[in-house]
């Protein structure tokens, strides 16, 4: 059973937060550890923004990144850093594992180089403007529902759609 995980790592606003959550439970995440300053529910800046979602999705808080790191490597989870980088693919043309868990970095620093050296993979959303990045949301949503597909063509994951009551 594929498993997809999110990892927020000093995320400063509780507004993206909000919005992660959101999107994680849109996109069937299992899990997100909220890492270093990163914000917590409950906060009403992230029930604005998640509507209720924070209270769906499985959470945990922890200051130090690298313990969950070392945890979901015990457990064999595959950890993909989202950033630009030299030695990053771009995000639809990466195998991965059927247990996975995508860092996104801060708004300003993005996922910093000594984290970097810990993960297993780099991926990035292309860029085509002058702008060097996406907002951490969007990048968040567009990486989310951009695996899950691959992962669904690939049949790792079943094509479970949700309509509304």
């Amino acid at each position: 059973m594929t498993e997809i995980y999110l990892i927020l790592h000093n995320i400063r606003s509780l507004h993206n937060v909000g919005s992660l959550f959101r999107t994680a439970d849109g996109a069937g995440v299992k899990k997100i550890f909220l890492t270093g300053f990163t914000g917590c529910p409950p906060r009403k800046e992230i029930h604005k923004t998640a509507l209720g979602a924070e209270e769906h999705v499985e959470w945990s808080h922890h200051w130090e990144l690298e313990e969950v790191l070392k945890t979901l490597k015990r457990e064999g989870v595959q950890i993909v850093g989202v950033e630009s980088d030299a030695q990053s693919q771009h995000y639809l043309q990466i195998a991965y594992a059927p247990a996975v868990a995508f860092i996104l970095g801060n708004e300003v620093w993005g996922v910093e180089p000594e984290i970097r050296e810990q993960v297993d993979q780099l991926v990035q959303i292309p860029m085509y403007g002058i702008k060097e990045s996406l907002n951490v949301a969007v990048c968040g949503g567009i990486l989310l529902y951009g695996v899950r597909e691959v992962m669904v063509h690939r049949g790792q994951l079943p094509q479970q759609v949700q309509t509304s009551p």
